[in-house]
């Protein structure tokens, strides 16, 4: 008798737990998948335009995106975090309020057994080797300051008669948050490739305009005032300083023909006595050029960069990994750049690199909307 029960029992057992198991499958198909979206700050035009792809990916895949603005402060960055993991969100997009906050940021998520991709603002290397679920899905911030010095070079070998005696480049530089990636990485190669093409290249003034064109405009305003007539080119790490130096210099007539600013009279590409270059190619960037105000700018990749966070967050989400993944057609690298934090061979493959590209009088009609 016993020995008949046996296997019944076994059987029963073995039941149960496929209904179990099956229960269990169908319940984790039906729940919806949650990501959070950790910004460094939406006031900031190029990062809002980002939320947007963000918010545009998530509504096509199904999914719930809890998007979160930092203002640019760490510690309320951490403190959203925290709220969201209390609301058991594991996985995220993050675009750090400053890049040494990514380390934080991680340890909280691999705590709870999360993964994180990283944008925009490049985590630390630290930050990555972490753990193997945090990735790195940005620009490399150096190919946009030489793509910058590539737009000048060609500037002045059209306008020759726009340089300074001896090749002498006389610039005026309106720099991001100070010791930000995006900052250090565009000034320093934006110089160092200039000087490379043989100008004699002077800063005749550069300042922090924390990426705003209010304090940038403010700025420059007060720069036309003591160095008018003393520099051939305004340099900026992003479009928005770019543009609220444009209204400064328009503001004050600082332009080719004062009785009538909308007219190129030298027929160099801009209004302004003087070309201003940006980062970023946001549309409100894109019709200033197209009003011959704003020379060019570069494009940084707003729907690329948004999009690969959002693939590798979203497959961690749905997959447990996003290791090997192609994420907005892009693959990770094969191989170290020059750049932190993918200079590491031992975390090049949780990075994928979303590439620059210049926007110049030839092409800027293409990349509006």
């Amino acid at each position: 008798m016993k020995k008949s029960l046996i296997p019944m029992v076994a059987l029963c057992m073995a039941g149960a737990m496929a209904f179990a198991n099956g229960n269990s499958e169908s319940e984790a198909k039906g729940t919806p998948v949650v990501i959070g979206a950790l910004i460094r700050n939406l006031d900031d035009q190029f990062l809002g335009d980002y939320t947007n792809y963000l918010k545009k990916n998530a509504a096509d895949k199904g999914v719930t995106l809890k998007v979160m603005d930092a203002h640019s402060d760490l510690a309320t960055q951490l403190d959203q975090l925290n709220t969201l993991i209390s609301q058991g969100v594991k996985y995220y997009v993050v675009v750090p309020a400053v890049s040494e906050g990514s380390e934080q940021i991680a340890k909280v998520i691999a705590a709870k057994q999360g993964g994180a991709a990283f944008s925009n603002t490049q985590p630390t290397i630290v930050a990555l080797k972490t753990g193997k679920e945090f990735y790195l899905a940005s620009s490399p911030e150096s190919v946009a300051g030489a793509i910058q010095a590539q737009i000048i070079d060609d500037y002045f070998k059209k306008n020759p008669g726009k340089l300074g005696s001896g090749k002498a480049v006389n610039a005026l530089m309106l720099l991001g948050q100070l010791g930000h990636p995006a900052q250090v990485y565009r000034t320093d190669a934006v110089i160092a490739n200039l000087q490379k093409m043989g100008y004699a290249l002077t800063i005749v003034a550069k300042d922090t305009a924390n990426w705003q064109p209010d304090e940038a405009q403010e700025k420059m305003d007060a720069w036309l005032t003591a160095y008018k007539g003393k520099f051939n080119v305004v340099i900026t790490n992003n479009d928005s300083m770019a543009l609220g130096a444009v209204e400064s210099m328009m503001t004050n007539k600082f332009v080719d023909d004062p009785s009538d600013p909308t007219k190129d009279t030298d027929g160099d590409g801009t209004v302004l006595k003087v070309p201003v270059l940006g980062v970023d190619a946001t549309q409100v960037a894109l019709k200033s050029m197209a009003e011959n105000k704003l020379y060019a700018t570069v494009l940084q990749d707003a729907e690329g960069q948004a999009s690969t966070a959002f693939d590798l967050a979203y497959a961690m989400a749905t997959k447990g990994s996003a290791a090997g993944i192609t994420a907005w057609g892009i693959k990770a690298l094969t191989a170290p750049i020059d750049e932190a934090p993918a200079n590491d061979p031992a975390i090049i493959g949780q990075c994928y690199l979303v590439p620059f590209k210049a926007v110049t009088k030839d092409n800027f009609k293409s990349f509006m909307k």
